[in-house]
């Protein structure tokens, strides 16, 4: 196997996870930032110190992510899938970060994965596709939504002979620490996502073997270029989660961010489920948003969002196809 290669598609791995990085930062950050419980700057240091721990708390969802939606390639023609799904993945979160289109970069790397695997030859494990990555899809946004709004709900009750100014007040600090566990929960993801593709990477060059715990060096240089990219900040999508789908007030930032980490957990840790923080937190705010009046959140923007949703997955396998073509054109 060509050491070059592999040390190209694991570089670019680390680049995707740099740009799912500063693609999501808003995930963890924008409601606090938007309520003002957190300066811009201090809300991405904390970010990308809770993504970086948050990568080391588990598994799970990287073993799904090499084991369980395409068969592992072999030889040159496998890196040059893995290599082809990444391009996908990164083209796709660049398009959606310029236009301020807060989409999943999780769902544009499992459609690289699968569009570079239809065009290689390789197996697509489509029950696996299915199970872990689709049924989440359209799972978690629902759950996301619904248990955000009874959440919110129920703050609403337990404080309504509060004061306004004290609520507001008590729940900007409280926001510090669910914007701590949605950023913990971030890295507990996606970090995780681009050690599986290196684990597959290291499997096809015969460096490791299929099953082996991953190597310590592929979780510290995942985490570190999440949180790196994290740190550099999302400012276009964060403005859209911040701001346009819904004017967040802290006690609704707060629900958003507790309702959407707790999503996150219980996908990774009982289901080893690879979910869009994404997806989770923009369905949280909605969610959110609704307590106080339907109109009150702004479907026109939350519907162009869902739509980047549907279309996130077959835009990155398109790419990913495409690439894979290039790549045996020039490089056989």
């Amino acid at each position: 196997m060509d050491t070059f290669a592999l040390v190209v598609t694991i570089g670019v791995a680390l680049f995707f996870t740099y740009t799912n990085g500063f693609h999501d930062s808003a995930n963890a950050i924008a409601t606090s930032v938007s309520t003002r419980a957190l300066t811009p700057r201090a809300a991405l240091l904390m970010a990308a110190v809770m993504n970086l721990a948050g990568a080391f708390m588990g598994s799970g969802v990287a073993k799904t992510v090499s084991e369980g939606i395409i068969a592992t390639p072999t030889g040159d023609k496998g890196m040059g899938i893995l290599f082809a799904a990444l391009v996908g993945a990164i083209v796709w979160n660049l398009v959606t970060w310029y236009f301020g289109l807060p989409s999943s970069s999780s769902h544009a790397l499992f459609g690289g994965m699968v569009g570079a695997a239809l065009a290689g030859g390789t197996e697509v494990i489509w029950g696996g596709v299915l199970e872990k990555i689709v049924i989440p899809m359209f799972v978690s946004p629902f759950v996301g939504l619904i248990i955000g709004y009874l959440v919110m709900a129920a703050i609403m009750w337990i404080f309504r002979r509060s004061g306004p100014h004290k609520t507001k007040r008590g729940f900007r600090i409280a926001q510090t620490v669910s914007a701590a566990a949605m950023a913990l929960g971030h890295g507990l993801q996606d970090a995780q996502k681009t050690m599986g593709i290196v684990v597959m990477a290291l499997v096809i060059a015969d460096v490791e073997q299929s099953g082996d715990p991953i190597p310590l060096w592929v979780k510290v240089a995942s985490a570190l270029m999440l949180s790196l990219g994290t740190y550099a900040g999302g400012w276009r999508i964060m403005r859209t989660l911040g701001r346009r789908i819904i004017e967040l007030d802290p006690p609704q930032g707060f629900a958003a961010e507790t309702t959407a980490a707790s999503v996150m957990y219980s996908a990774s840790f009982m289901f080893h489920a690879p979910i869009s923080t994404t997806h989770v937190i923009t369905s949280a705010i909605m969610g959110v948003g609704a307590t106080k009046r339907i109109n009150a959140v702004r479907w026109g923007v939350a519907k162009n969002i869902v739509l980047g949703w549907f279309i996130t997955m077959p835009a990155a396998a398109a790419v990913a196809a495409v690439s894979f073509f290039a790549v045996r054109i020039f490089f056989g």
